[in-house]
């Protein structure tokens, strides 16, 4: 149950983080977006698979709730956390591009303790303190450092348009996947668990989970290659790394130290709303007609929504908001729902709600804003503008942020923001050309001495620098 504590200090309280390079419109969970990028890879040529991103504001402030006290002993800041979800079944996790964390859902299904994420969370924080990317040969390196950028693109560029989370595409070379995110060697992957354990501790925090995660690494590496998971292939296990971690969790004062209850319920909530999104039929059978526990009905809620049965998901939604009117995110949930089902306008105080309890989250002021939009009633326009204008302070890198903000503009009359909003979606998104071009317009468009001509020139310079093949 989410009580005060919860409130203060879970993701309601200490997570006014800003949300960094590669994220932009969260909310409950839904569109795929037939945004493509093929990365341009030397083994590029191989067979390919679909890889996709999922946005979700309570999932992503849970991620970065544990990560905080990781980050902090490590002597990062955890204001630069960039929380990624993977839509895959497969377990895996990797950090690229400074302090991109991506997860799959797999394993986020996989993960049964907060403690276990926090173990895979540390372990790869270790990789980061340890400049282990920075180690791999040159052309590895450079492989890899490709696969990364397209894989950040791809993951600004997803649009959210009516769904409560966004979900973007990138094709990546079948070779990519096989060895996703990083063959670090045996040596590598030692250090990140001392490290890890050191940074468990310093955050007094208990090594346990890891260890379980490392079980877990074990039973797959039992199994054929064809069947193992990506993260067994990336991070490659040993013997003498599963009995090192065992022998610190064995001495370390730390190991038997409980897990924060609200961190519990945030983690059936985080893996019910997961469940019930990527995989209905199955939620429907774990948690069956009469659920009573707010997880179980959580994941009911988003397996009918998924089937397309809205008012069974509102019924549910309804019901969770019942016993927590303030919840944040159950009122995302259900002006989701509402807005979804048609009544964009019926959806606005659940979304007012949202942002009340939470005002610096980017994503759902994105939400709000969007809903008002969709109203089309003018005496909404400049609220929803205001919304805007204040998730692009938290988030800039966005580009569903910035088009619903070129139509905002466009609407109020204001066709020269109108069209640099256009310039920084099309930058957002690498199109160096339509970039340019909406710069220009909005130059022209701006009045003489206004404040935002030099952002009109940054564009222009940022977009030269992109290169000439991208539009």
């Amino acid at each position: 149950m989410f009580d005060k504590f919860a409130f203060k200090m879970g993701p309601f309280g200490l997570l006014r983080s800003r949300l960094g390079e590669g994220r932009h419109r969260l909310s409950a969970l839904a569109r795929v977006l037939a945004f493509t990028v093929v990365c341009a890879v030397p083994f590029a040529a191989q067979a390919q698979q679909r890889i996709s991103f999922i946005r979700d504001a309570e999932i992503e402030n849970t991620i970065r709730l544990y990560a905080a006290p990781v980050f902090r002993a490590a002597g990062l800041n955890p204001d630069d956390i960039s929380v990624h979800i993977v839509n895959d079944r497969t377990l895996n996790a990797f950090v690229a591009g400074g302090l991109n964390m991506f997860f799959n859902t797999g394993l986020l299904l996989r993960v049964e303790t907060p403690n276990q994420l926090i173990g895979v969370i540390a372990h790869e924080t270790g990789h980061i303190s340890g400049g282990h990317l920075a180690r791999l040969p040159d052309g590895v390196q450079a492989s890899w450092e490709t696969m990364v950028i397209s894989l950040l693109g791809a993951a600004a560029a997803a649009v959210a348009g009516n769904g409560n989370a966004a979900m973007a595409s990138v094709m990546a070379g079948q070779q990519i996947a096989e060895r996703q995110f990083l063959r670090y060697t045996r040596t590598l992957e030692a250090s990140a668990d001392q490290a890890a354990v050191t940074f468990l501790d310093r955050s007094q925090q208990s090594s346990r989970g890891l260890m379980e995660f490392l079980q877990v690494l074990v039973d797959q590496e039992m199994m054929v290659v064809d069947r193992q998971d990506p993260y067994v292939r990336s991070h490659p296990i040993s013997a003498e790394r599963v009995e090192f971690v065992r022998q610190w969790v064995a001495n370390s004062r730390m190991s038997n130290m409980p897990t924060p209850p609200a961190f519990v319920e945030l983690h059936k909530r985080m893996r019910a709303k997961l469940l019930g999104y990527t995989d209905p039929s199955r939620a429907l059978v774990q948690y069956r007609d009469g659920e009573t526990s707010r997880e179980g009905r959580y994941a009911r809620a988003f397996a009918f929504y998924r089937r397309g049965e809205m008012p069974r998901a509102i019924a549910i939604a309804d019901s969770l908001l019942a016993e927590a009117p303030d919840d944040p995110y159950f009122n995302e949930t259900r002006g989701q729902f509402t807005y979804e089902s048609g009544k964009p306008r019926e959806s606005l105080p659940y979304y007012e709600k949202a942002v009340a309890a939470l005002p610096d989250n980017a994503l759902l002021r994105l939400g709000l804003a969007s809903a008002m939009l969709a109203t089309e009633d003018r005496s909404l326009l400049a609220k929803a503008i205001e919304h805007l204008e204040t998730a692009q302070r938290y988030e800039s890198n966005s580009g569903e942020l910035w088009r619903q903000l070129s139509v905002a503009y466009g609407r109020d009359g204001q066709l020269g923001l109108s069209s640099l909003a256009q310039a920084e979606q099309a930058l957002v998104l690498g199109r160096r050309v339509d970039a340019r071009g909406f710069a220009e317009r909005a130059e022209r468009l701006l009045p003489a001495g206004s404040p935002h001509i030099l952002r009109v020139q940054d564009i222009k310079n940022a977009a030269e620098r992109l290169g000439p093949q991208t539009r």
